[in-house]
């Protein structure tokens, strides 16, 4: 693990933040992708890239042998995340084979790594990308017009990566290949913290969305407008901001407004146009739904859904299977999205380890898991990939 870390840390890291940008068909999302290639060649497994440009790495033939057991996560980015998210997954998934592989295990059925393409959204601002064209959730000719905030066509960056957006879509001769996915994750949050335990079994996905809130006013001179004349959608905004607040406070739920786009962008002027993206998230639907409402009002305009994950609840059966074998390891819900539930609301039978966040701080430079509770992470998966693998007779 530490030789893969230690080629992995410094692709895409912000040396004045320590954070990462590696967003999705950029350079630094390029480099982890020939990062997983080498890695796969040096342990001899099979690289596939499957029409949305996921990658995936076989030990065993899923076509003949399959279908098979499938670890991993990805390797993208929010703007100035933190090194574990994501990567400690794939890099997890690659030692558990190495690990394996060290105890004579031979398995009985294909057993694959996967890096999922553009799961943080950064980008081109779809969550879990690659997973939702895999599954059909997304569909091609929406995915292929998504730009990015400098025009670029998420088809544009894939053309010029070498990769045909073309073939963009449902991949079934992947998913058949795909019998179980069990994706290993930091924490998000200090349960495990609170528990006392270096790794959980996730019980369930919160629902969760993004929505866009489009702002219209009046471009005009700072200095010379009265008040009374201003149409102002600054102030719009800062309505919603506090209702977030508010309504999610009032139902149980967390709410974000995390990026805003502002026209023309001047100290001196007052912008003409807006807009604001809505991140919002809980344990039931219809009061998620009920802060987008709220939001929207105060802001007095339409909420604009750009993405939507319904709950998702772990195969009851694999779970509590997984906890077992990791000696009755806590079973706990998350509020973040991830590629193992896009692939568990398709009906794919799906998992998710977590490993303990002494801080609980994620998609931030600060964000950190401790060196024993990866590798304790690592032996947990091993053991649940030997189980679920099997024994060559």
């Amino acid at each position: 693990m530490e030789s893969m870390w230690a080629d992995l840390v410094p692709v895409g890291r912000d040396r004045a933040t320590g954070g990462y940008r590696r967003h999705a068909w950029e350079p630094a999302d390029l480099a982890c992708r020939e990062w997983f290639a080498a890695e796969a060649e040096r342990r001899g497994l099979d690289l596939t890239i499957d029409r949305n440009g996921n990658q995936w790495a076989w030990w065993g033939d899923p076509d003949a042998a399959g279908p098979g057991v499938v670890t991993g996560s990805h390797l993208d980015s929010v703007p100035d995340g933190g090194a574990f998210d994501g990567p400690l997954g794939v890099v997890g998934g690659f030692a558990a084979v190495d690990l394996l592989r060290e105890r004579g295990h031979v398995p009985g059925r294909p057993l694959g790594v996967v890096s999922f393409t553009d799961e943080e959204g950064a980008r081109f601002g779809i969550a879990c990308a690659g997973s939702r064209l895999l599954t059909g959730a997304l569909e091609p000719d929406q995915a292929r017009g998504l730009a990015d905030r400098d025009g670029t066509t998420l088809a544009e960056a894939m053309r010029a990566a070498g990769h045909d957006p073309a073939h963009l879509g449902r991949d079934d001769e992947t998913l058949r290949r795909v019998g179980t996915l069990v994706e290993l994750h930091v924490e998000q949050g200090v349960d495990l913290v609170d528990r006392g335990a270096a790794v959980g079994v996730a019980h369930s996905i919160w629902p969760h969305g993004r929505w866009r809130l489009d702002l219209a006013g009046e471009a005009n001179h700072a200095g010379t407008t009265r008040l009374v004349d201003r149409d102002d959608p600054m102030l719009r905004l800062a309505a919603a901001v506090m209702r977030a607040r508010e309504a999610a406070a009032e139902h149980g739920t967390v709410a974000t407004i995390g990026r805003v786009e502002v026209h023309p962008n001047g100290t001196n002027a007052i912008p003409s146009r807006m807009r604001a993206w809505l991140d919002a998230r809980g344990a039931d639907e219809a009061d998620v739904r009920a802060v987008v409402a709220a939001v929207a009002a105060a802001a007095g305009t339409e909420a604009v859904v750009e993405s939507w994950s319904p709950e998702v609840e772990f195969s009851g059966v694999l779970r509590n299977r997984l906890a077992g074998l990791l000696g009755g390891a806590p079973v706990l819900p998350t509020a973040a999205g991830h590629d193992a539930g896009i692939l568990a609301g398709a009906g794919v039978e799906a998992a998710m380890l977590f490993v303990r966040n002494p801080t609980g701080v994620s998609h931030s430079p600060t964000e950190y898991a401790e060196p024993d509770d990866c590798r304790a992470g690592v032996e947990a998966l091993a053991t649940v990939l030997a189980d679920l693998t099997g024994e060559r007779s």
